[in-house]
C-alpha cells in the first residue's frame, strides 16, 4: 500500500460581504479578493440597509463597508449590525477621510478604516487583521480620534483596574487580539474576555476601541 506524506490541516476560509453602492468597486474587490486563497466573497449588497439583510443572512466573519451610499448609509448599518448583536467584523473601505466621517464610524463599531486606494495586499492584510480581532487603525485615524471626544474619565477611574486587567488594557492597545492577549499572559480566551468587559465597565467605554485609545491617552501602555 503506498505511503502518504503528513495530511495538511484544512484552510480556514475568511468570509466576506461586500456592501457598496458602485457595482465597478465591488466587482473589482471581488476580482482581487477571489484569487486569495483563505478569502471567500460570500455576497454582495449595494446599500446598508440590504448589507445588513445581507449580514443576518449569510453571517459573514467580515464585511467591507463603504460610508457615503444612498438611503442607509455605512454608519447607520454598522449600528444596525451592533444592535442585532451580529458577530462580523466591519472594515470600512471608503474615500473619505475627513475626521467627521471617520469618527463617528469607529464609535458605531468598526473594526478597522482604510482608503480605496490601498494596496491590495494590505487590504488583504487588514481583512485578515480584523477576522484575528485586531483594531485597525491607521496612524492618521488614530490620531483623528484622539483629538476628538473620546471620553475624558480621568486617570481616577483607570486606578480601578487589577494589575491584571491593566496588563490586559495595555495589550488591546498593542492591537493584540483575546486569542493573543490569553496567549501572552497564560490565560484562558474565556477569562481574557471576563478582562476585557470588566475595563469596558470600569472605565465606561463602549468597545476595544476606545480602551486603546483611552490607554494611549493615559499612558497605559508599555
Amino acid at each position: 500500500m503506498p505511503e502518504t506524506g503528513p495530511t495538511r490541516p484544512a484552510r480556514t476560509m475568511i468570509r466576506v460581504l461586500l456592501v457598496d453602492d458602485h457595482q465597478v468597486v465591488r466587482r473589482g474587490l471581488r476580482t482581487f479578493l477571489e484569487v486569495q486563497e483563505d478569502i471567500e466573497v460570500v455576497g454582495e449588497a449595494a446599500d446598508g440597509a440590504e448589507g445588513v439583510a445581507q449580514a443576518e443572512s449569510l453571517r459573514p466573519d467580515v464585511v467591507l463597508m463603504d460610508i457615503k451610499m444612498p438611503g442607509t448609509d455605512g454608519i447607520e448599518a454598522l449600528r444596525r449590525l451592533r444592535a442585532l448583536d451580529n458577530p462580523a467584523r466591519v472594515l470600512i473601505v471608503t474615500s473619505f477621510t475627513e475626521q467627521r466621517t471617520v469618527v463617528p464610524a469607529l464609535r458605531a463599531g468598526a473594526s478597522g478604516y482604510v482608503y480605496k486606494d490601498v494596496d491590495p495586499d494590505a487590504l488583504a492584510g487588514a481583512i485578515r487583521s480584523v477576522h484575528a480581532g485586531h483594531v485597525l487603525l491607521q496612524p492618521e485615524v488614530a490620531g483623528a480620534l484622539l483629538a476628538q471626544d473620546v471620553p475624558h474619565n480621568g486617570q481616577g477611574r483607570s486606578t480601578s483596574l487589577t494589575d491584571r486587567e491593566r496588563e490586559v488594557l495595555a495589550l488591546i492597545a498593542d492591537g493584540r487580539s483575546n486569542r493573543e492577549i490569553a496567549r501572552a499572559l497564560v490565560l484562558s480566551e474565556k477569562t481574557v474576555k471576563t478582562h476585557v468587559s470588566n475595563i469596558l465597565m470600569k472605565l465606561d467605554l463602549a468597545d476595544r476601541t476606545q480602551a486603546a485609545l483611552y490607554a494611549v491617552r493615559h499612558g497605559l501602555t508599555d
